[in-house]
């Protein structure tokens, strides 16, 4: 579990520190402060930077160019993109101050908690008396080679602590272009719950890999919220060849989830990636989208039980002083108290500031509606 977290160079965030997690955290502040890029970042870090999970969060900014045709064309839509993950859409080059930098604030050796980097850096290929193709780094200040025949490249790598993941030119094709499959044990370490996601459609392969097991009951405890006849739920193909949920009420009646509203719909969503990230990272954005607000402080207990007896730590974003409400009445129980953050992001001419609220602190800003938003 991160007990701390430094951002640099990623998105907005130029240098945001947060000297203390907890399991729950509830990440709250002003609209494009950061916060989703905040999940990014922390989503990154928790896979140790895969490259199909960063190619999902620029597919879904849309930042994915899949037009480009021949290695020039290739390489300025690869540094198009790749540049929209660093700050001012920089290209941060090694040894650097513009290279992206995700970890805890203090590295432990041999700790699994390493530094991940996402850099550029410039190298150029010879070959060597033997006919091999040799290829050498140089600094990032380098414009021209003495021999003017070497043509100086850039290329794009991802690093965990000193060992490169990835090291590939940026007119490569397969740098991220391809469909890299997700390696399954990153997909079970983390999942991302965007704002808009009232429903997955992975939903169905998640559910899958709990049904008949002691997580699918919890899975339905969470849905008994919104509708207490619910009793079993499944999952069926529909004429379009994608799974959706059904569920059964008492009195045999059966009925597609869909039809039941948002907020059920929203509380499978998350209940089914919670309990599918045993040991990882549950990262949720708006956590009340779609949640009435009657509903917000029960499914929050649910995170917070769940959370603990799976080892899984939950970052989540909210705009809602319902949701801030129902958090913190969740955290003020006695046995939550360890457990959840409420954490404030700020932003002056853009330093940020972290501010770390108290659970007694959060109790007394919701009972006299002071803004903690």
């Amino acid at each position: 579990m991160l007990n701390s977290l430094v951002i640099k160079n990623f998105r907005n965030l130029k240098n945001l520190k947060i000297d203390s997690l907890g399991r729950v955290n509830l990440i709250v502040g002003k609209n494009n402060i950061g916060k989703s890029s905040l999940l990014e970042a922390t989503g990154i870090y928790a896979t140790r930077g895969e490259p199909r999970f960063i190619y999902d969060l620029l597919e879904a900014r849309g930042e994915a160019d899949e037009r480009a045709e021949g290695k020039a064309d290739e390489a300025e839509a690869n540094k198009r993109m790749l540049s929209s993950l660093f700050t001012n859409r920089a290209l941060g080059f090694e040894d650097s101050e513009g290279a992206i930098s995700i970890g805890p604030i203090f590295e432990e050796e041999g700790s699994s908690h390493a530094t991940v980097l996402l850099q550029f850096f410039k190298f150029t290929e010879k070959r060597d008396e033997e006919g091999f193709l040799r290829t050498n780094r140089v600094p990032a200040s380098s414009q021209t080679m003495e021999n003017q025949m070497t043509a100086i490249r850039i290329g794009f790598e991802i690093k965990v602590r000193e060992q490169s993941i990835i090291a590939l030119p940026i007119d490569e094709a397969s740098l991220f272009r391809i469909r890299l499959n997700f390696r399954e044990d990153f997909r079970e370490i983390v999942q991302l719950i965007r704002s808009k996601d009232i429903e997955r459609e992975i939903n169905g392969s998640l559910w899958d890999k709990i049904a008949l097991t002691e997580k699918e009951i919890h899975v339905i405890e969470a849905m008994k919220i919104v509708d207490s006849s619910i009793e079993r739920i499944a999952f069926i193909e529909s004429s379009r060849g994608d799974r959706k949920a059904v569920v059964k009420l008492s009195g045999s009646h059966i009925f597609p989830l869909q039809s039941m509203g948002d907020g059920v719909n929203r509380i499978l969503t998350i209940v089914l990636a919670l309990v599918n990230c045993k040991d990882g990272y549950l990262l949720i954005d708006e956590f009340e989208n779609g949640l009435h607000h009657t509903v917000q402080e029960k499914l929050w207990e649910i995170v917070f039980r769940l959370s603990k007896k799976l080892n899984v730590q939950v970052f989540a974003t909210t705009h809602s002083e319902d949701c801030i409400a129902g958090f913190g009445e969740i955290l003020n129980k006695s046995e939550n108290l360890p457990d959840g953050k409420l954490i404030r992001m700020e932003s002056r001419k853009g330093v940020f500031r972290i501010v770390d609220y108290m659970p007694d602190e959060v109790r007394i800003a919701t009972e006299n509606h002071i803004e903690t938003r």
